[in-house]
């Protein structure tokens, strides 16, 4: 699965069993209302964003969940760097053992802005899937890297 995390919406996208053609799933709209679990704290409140997340792994049988990883074009993190990885721990404790890796997502967004609007939706209309297509472009990069170095793509991140 590939995951596009945003300060108010979730982007989901999932691929074929052969891990060839990533395909939107889904925007979640993100959960700030849930405190967010303490590392070592099992028993904490998992928002229900993460929560969605886990069901559809669970449901489709993913093997791992790609999340985009935000840096600066000169490959500096900052704010939302911080707030991914923050993201990617909460999503790795819920869906343990299926590993979560994150991967380098710059440009994603711009591009998946490009992407629609080529297609015909423009504006408004961009806003309830432009996250999909971001998930879907950031699981088709770790696809595409994946079997080029035949080993999973990105950062592992440990739960």
């Amino acid at each position: 699965m590939g995951v596009d995390v945003g300060s108010v919406r979730v982007g989901l996208a999932t691929s074929d069993p052969d891990g060839l053609i990533a395909t939107p799933v889904e925007t979640l709209a993100r959960d700030l209302k849930t405190a967010a679990p303490a590392p070592d704290d099992a028993a904490s409140p998992v928002p229900s964003d993460v929560a969605r997340i886990a069901a559809e792994v669970e449901e489709r049988g993913a093997r791992v969940v790609y999340i985009g990883l935000p840096r600066h074009l000169s490959g500096a993190e900052g704010a939302a760097t911080q707030g991914a990885r923050a993201y990617a721990g909460l999503v790795a404790r819920a869906i343990a053992p299926v590993p979560v890796h994150l991967v380098d997502e710059r440009m994603t967004t711009v591009s998946a802005h490009q992407a629609l609007r080529a297609s015909g939706r423009a504006g408004r209309k961009q806003r309830s899937v432009v996250d999909q297509a971001a998930a879907v472009i950031i699981l088709q990069t770790a696809l595409d890297r994946e079997r080029s170095a035949g080993a999973r793509a990105g950062e592992y991140v440990e739960r």
